[in-house]
């Protein structure tokens, strides 16, 4: 089917071409007319048409073809954002871990060190007592003998006698205090 318009149209067309104002897709098919004027008008009109649809075509394919490449884009970002969750998950888990490793070890240092000292002491302690009863034991069998050979010299042995245990005695008591002391001290260093 084909339309024709009135002259009076057709001019009005052909003024609105003069104002660069053109008819456009598939009414251009079906509009015949005898007018060389609005011929040209419609022959202009059509390639008008042709350019601006070939036009509109080639921005459409560079839209489809931006967004190909920003969903190309996003899903490489989206893959990288999940690789460092991931990374960042198996970070926690590792310093977690070693947390926890660092706390078994000082944990275990903690308790090697008390137990060397606890072997220090006691081996301190012992050495003391040793030498403090060989002392004990050496002065009192001079005095003995000094006695059951009616010697005169009991009374200097007897004075130096009771003096030496004086000094054993308040020097037990020192090293005693003493090793409890730094005991001490290292724990409350240790709490702080």
């Amino acid at each position: 089917m084909k339309i024709k318009l009135a002259p009076e149209d057709e001019q009005h067309f052909i003024n609105l071409g003069k104002k660069k104002i053109y008819l456009e897709g598939n009414i251009l098919k079906v509009i015949e007319s005898e007018s060389s004027d609005f011929l040209e008008y419609l022959r202009l009109a059509k390639d008008n048409d042709t350019s601006n649809r070939k036009k509109r075509l080639e921005v459409t394919r560079q839209v489809q073809e931006q967004n190909k490449e920003l969903q190309t884009k996003a899903l490489e970002l989206q893959s990288k954002a999940d690789e460092n969750d991931r990374l960042m998950d198996e970070l926690k888990v590792a310093l977690t871990s070693a947390e926890n490793a660092k706390r078994e070890i000082e944990n275990d240092l903690d308790v090697l060190q008390k137990r060397t000292q606890f072997e220090l002491i006691g081996n301190i302690v012992q050495i003391a007592l040793y030498v403090i009863v060989g002392v004990g034991v050496v002065v009192t069998g001079m005095y003995l003998f000094a006695m059951a050979t009616l010697s005169t010299e009991t009374t200097l042995i007897g004075n130096t006698w009771s003096n030496l245990f004086g000094i054993l005695l308040t020097n037990s008591f020192s090293i005693i205090g003493t090793i409890m002391g730094v005991k001490y001290a290292s724990e409350s260093r240790k709490d702080e």
